[in-house]
């Protein structure tokens, strides 16, 4: 099979795809931050065991796809197979919030449960800047990643802030619960107006999907939950304009008392 054209290429801006079995490996073995991979349905048996191989052990995301859709990204021979890599380097929430804590700094850190949109988490991620917000903790699936689009909406802000990935939300909220930071969550399923809570110091604000809002598993973990006042009749608001008004809370909170 000719693989003369497979490797890497730039389809949009800021946005890396790399293509062909033997690109992907490499790439896989380099660590890159990768997002996703794309692997054609029914792809050859040897190039897939070999890919197989290479990924074993480790949590990318992976989507199965016709083969129409991976000759809409590429321009060449993609293999059966399309890797999206990140414009930015993850970080792990333990050791960054470690370093924090050894500073003498009360970490700020906003948890995103299942925020799928693009748009908004770049939106998101553009106020948690302009709010100080330390880091935001995205889970590993099941949520939207740091792509093109996402920096593009968060006007750079995505170059500029951490974003820590987790395999499992829960078990870094509990960690973050041990070094001293409480957990608020903005919900509708709560009387307690945000107002009327403290989110001075070291706090991780949770904010839920826009489908179905926070799981149940972590809103029966965290300290306290907190509803944005509303007197209108439709009951939530998005999510990109509920994080502007409870991180505005926090610092019209540190702020001004």
């Amino acid at each position: 099979m000719n693989t003369e054209k497979s490797g890497f290429q730039r389809k949009k801006p800021q946005e890396d795809i790399i293509y062909g079995v033997r690109a992907v490996i490499e790439a896989v073995k380099a660590e890159r931050e990768i997002n996703k991979i794309m692997i054609l349905k029914g792809m050859n048996k040897d190039l897939f065991m070999e890919l197989k191989q290479a990924l074993n052990g480790k949590n990318f995301q992976l989507q199965f796809v016709p083969v129409q859709k991976l000759d809409s990204l590429t321009d060449g021979n993609h293999q059966g197979v399309v890797a999206f890599v990140s414009p930015v380097e993850y970080k792990l929430i333990e050791p960054f919030v470690e370093d924090l804590l050894g500073k003498g700094e009360k970490p700020f850190i906003l948890v995103l449960d299942r925020i799928t949109d693009v748009r908004n988490f770049g939106a998101i991620a553009r106020t948690a800047e302009c709010q100080g917000v330390d880091a935001i903790l995205i889970p590993a699936k099941g949520s939207a990643l740091v792509t093109a689009d996402a920096v593009k909406t968060s006007a750079g802000a995505l170059n500029r802030i951490t974003v820590c990935k987790t395999d499992n939300l829960k078990d870094s909220l509990f960690y973050l619960q041990q070094t001293g930071l409480r957990i608020v969550s903005c919900t509708e399923k709560t009387k307690i107006p945000l107002y009327e809570v403290n989110l001075r110091g070291a706090v991780a604000v949770i904010l839920g999907s826009e489908e179905d809002g926070i799981t149940s598993d972590l809103l029966n973990m965290s300290d306290i939950k907190a509803r944005i006042p509303m007197r209108g009749e439709i009951s939530s608001l998005n999510v990109g304009v509920a994080a502007g008004m409870v991180l505005y809370e926090k610092t019209r909170q540190e702020l001004y008392g």
